[in-house]
C-alpha cells in the first residue's frame, strides 16, 4: 500500500500528477475533487480506484497526503484545512498571489508541523542537482549571474487553454507560471535575490495578464539576474535559463535540457530522457517520500516559494 493521497484540482496539473502517482508504487490516490464534473470524469479514467468525493473536505479526510493543484486563491484554505487535520501538504506553485496571505500560510503551516513542500518541478531534477554541485565545487569558477529568456507565440499556450484563469491578471500570467521556476533555480545557485527594476507590459483590457516582462534582479553582492519575456509573433516556445560562470556556464532549456559552455557552443551534458515529464515527476515524487519521512530532500520549501512569490509580485507591480 502506498501513501494515501487526495488530489484537489483536476485540471492539467492535477491530472498529470495523478497519472504519475498511479504509476509510482509508493503512492495510492484514493480521493479526487474538483468543482468541474468534466474534470472529475477525466481524472476518474486515470485512476479508476480513486473516489470522486462530494467536497474538498471529504477528499482531505480520506488521505494522508493532500496535493493541491487548484488555482492560487483557494489553495490556502485547503492547505490549512489539510494541515490542521494532520495531513501532509504538497502545493502547486505559485504559492499565492497576495504576499501577506502567503506569509500567513507559511507561518501557519510551520505551526502545524506537518510535512509541506511546493512543486517547483526542477527541484529534484538532474539539471538543478548537477548545476548546484558544479557551482559548489568551483567547477564553474566564480558564478557571475544568470539570464532568463522566455518567449511564447501566445499565452496561455494551446495545452493550457482549459485553465482559463491563466490568462487573467489576478492569478495568471507567464511571470507567475514560468519565470517563477527559473527564479527558484537561480536562488538555489546564487542565493537570495531582490528586484532592482522591473517593467511589465499589459494589454488594453485591464483584466488580462502581462504580455512582456523586462527586469533586473541582484544578489546581495550585486550579481545580476536579467529577465526578458514576451508573448506574440509566430514562433516556437523558448524557455531558457543560463547560469553564468567564469570558467563554464550552464544553460537549461525547456526545464530539463542541461548544456555547458566554456566559451564555445553549448553542448548537452547528458542524453535526453525518453519521457522528460515522467522523469521529472518521478524525481519529485521520490523526494516527496523523503519529505514525508522528515528526511533531507531537494523539494522547494514553503519559505523558498514565498521568497519567489515576493519577487514575482514585485516584478508584476513594476519598479524603477
Amino acid at each position: 500500500m502506498g501513501v494515501k493521497t487526495a488530489i484537489i484540482g483536476l485540471g492539467i496539473m492535477g491530472q498529470r500528477m495523478l497519472e504519475h502517482m498511479v504509476r509510482h508504487p509508493e503512492y495510492e490516490p484514493v480521493a479526487l475533487w474538483d468543482p468541474s464534473a468534466e474534470a472529475c470524469e477525466a481524472a476518474s479514467l486515470l485512476a479508476p480506484g480513486a473516489v470522486v468525493t462530494d467536497s474538498a473536505e471529504a477528499a482531505i479526510e480520506a488521505a494522508e497526503l493532500v496535493y493541491l493543484a487548484c488555482p492560487p486563491v483557494p489553495r490556502k484554505a485547503y492547505a490549512l484545512a489539510a494541515a490542521a487535520a494532520g495531513k501532509a501538504v504538497f502545493l502547486e506553485k505559485p504559492l499565492g498571489v497576495d504576499v501577506s496571505e502567503s506569509e500567513d500560510l507559511v507561518a501557519r503551516l510551520a505551526s502545524f508541523g506537518v510535512p509541506a513542500a511546493v512543486n517547483f518541478t526542477q527541484a529534484a531534477g538532474a539539471a538543478l542537482t548537477d548545476v548546484s554541485e558544479a557551482a559548489r565545487s568551483g567547477a564553474m569558477g566564480d558564478v557571475l549571474g544568470a539570464d532568463i529568456v522566455v518567449t511564447y507565440g501566445s499565452w496561455p499556450r494551446a495545452w493550457q487553454k482549459a485553465a482559463d484563469w491563466l490568462r487573467f491578471k489576478d492569478e495568471g500570467g507567464m511571470t507567475r507560471e514560468v519565470i517563477s521556476h527559473f527564479l527558484f533555480f537561480s536562488e538555489r545557485i546564487l542565493g537570495p535575490l531582490s528586484v532592482v527594476w522591473a517593467h511589465p507590459s499589459y494589454p488594453d483590457d485591464p483584466a488580462l495578464c502581462e504580455t512582456h516582462m523586462l527586469a533586473r534582479l541582484e544578489t546581495a553582492d550585486g550579481r545580476p539576474v536579467t529577465i526578458m519575456a514576451s508573448v506574440g509573433g509566430a514562433q516556437p516556445d523558448r524557455q531558457e535559463l543560463t547560469i553564468k560562470g567564469a570558467k563554464t556556464s550552464r544553460r537549461i532549456t525547456d526545464f530539463y535540457v542541461d548544456a555547458m559552455s566554456d566559451g564555445g557552443d553549448f553542448m548537452e551534458v547528458r542524453e535526453r530522457p525518453t519521457d522528460p515529464r515522467a522523469a521529472s515527476l518521478k524525481a519529485q515524487l521520490d523526494d516527496l517520500l523523503l519529505c514525508l519521512e522528515g528526511k533531507p530532500n531537494r523539494l522547494a520549501t514553503p519559505e523558498e516559494a514565498l521568497r519567489v512569490q515576493k519577487l514575482i509580485e514585485a516584478m508584476l507591480a513594476g519598479k524603477g
